[in-house]
């Protein structure tokens, strides 16, 4: 009897020591706001989620379909999600409250400076339109509602004297939306701040019968900045970007980053931080932007607000110094 109860007792106490390990690796799950599925926040997230899962111990990570930079930051706010692909100007907004953000500040830190978003003003041949001037009196689409594009591209067409809401006829769409209208006859051109090359863009471009064109606008770029700061800055398109398009067009840039609650747990953003360079090559794989998460541009200050502690730590172990207040 002696002996059973000594067994029995061992047998209680492993059990004991199996549960007691098992809530001691509790999963961590983090939702990614990214953006719509013809843009490039999508693919990006969908590879940064699958390399949390794999390399970030106890964290399980899903990529999830949004408008894009401002409902991403809404749901940071909200508390419904942990990570967010935002453009630099839409993050500046949410942290001092200024335009979509008017009374609801977000409290975020930057995780990392990305890549370049690149604005896009797309339309076909034989609609007419060969400058931003001749947008007056189309038919626009300047982006998803709570998306960074409407925001940018509100900002543009101002910047080149004109009304987005009086001198055109306007649709909210997204990218994927906005690419089947112009396609359909039912825009006359489209806005898009993304990736090059961004995948609806490109399946414009090798539409049989359709010709992109893409409109010079980089010298909106002075206009934009005395008003909103150095966040904005005239670059160009190369040529052969997108099928059909020969030209280099000049544009305006805007940086993307990855965001998170200023509260954020230190330690995962190190390590969030850290494997994303460390497997970089793994995201350039996913999409060839990822090739602009460079040490040297997290110092650049192409971000706009501060970095989270947790980001800055590993970048400081890197030789990097980057702004945490």
């Amino acid at each position: 009897m002696r002996r059973f109860i000594a067994v029995l007792i061992a047998v209680i106490a492993a059990v004991g020591f199996t549960t007691a390990g098992a809530q001691d690796k509790k999963t961590t799950r983090i939702s990614i706001g990214t953006g719509g599925t013809g843009g490039v926040y999508y693919p990006l997230g969908g590879g940064l989620a699958a390399m949390l899962s794999k390399y970030v111990p106890g964290v399980e990570a899903t990529a999830e379909v949004t408008a894009g930079s401002i409902a991403n930051l809404q749901l940071i706010g909200g508390g419904k999600s942990e990570v967010g692909f935002t453009m630099a100007d839409a993050a500046w907004d949410a942290v001092n409250g200024f335009d979509k953000f008017t009374g609801h500040k977000v409290a975020l830190r930057t995780l990392v400076v990305f890549y370049p978003n690149r604005m896009h003003v797309v339309t076909v041949e034989g609609s007419g339109i060969n400058t931003m001037k001749d947008l007056k009196g189309k038919r626009v689409s300047t982006g998803a509602p709570v998306s960074g594009t409407e925001v940018t591209a509100m900002r543009l067409i101002e910047a080149f004297g004109m009304d987005p809401n009086k001198d055109m006829t306007r649709e909210r769409l997204s990218v994927a939306e906005s690419v089947s209208a112009l396609k359909d006859g039912k825009i006359d051109a489209l806005f898009w701040v993304g990736g090059v090359p961004t995948p609806s863009i490109t399946d414009l471009a090798a539409t049989p019968g359709k010709t992109i064109k893409l409109i010079d606008h980089g010298d909106g770029a002075e206009n934009m900045r005395k008003k909103f700061g150095p966040i904005y800055v005239k670059n160009k398109i190369l040529a052969n970007a997108y099928p059909g398009e020969t030209r280099d067009t000049t544009n305006i840039d805007v940086w993307n980053l990855l965001v998170v609650p200023a509260d954020a747990d230190e330690n995962l953003v190190y390590q969030i931080t850290k494997m994303m360079f460390e497997k970089k090559d793994e995201l350039v794989r996913v999409h060839k932007d990822a090739s602009f998460l460079e040490l040297a541009n997290q110092a650049t200050g192409a971000s706009p607000i501060p970095f989270h502690p947790g980001a800055a730590r590993y970048l400081k172990e890197r030789g990097i110094t980057v702004n945490v207040k």
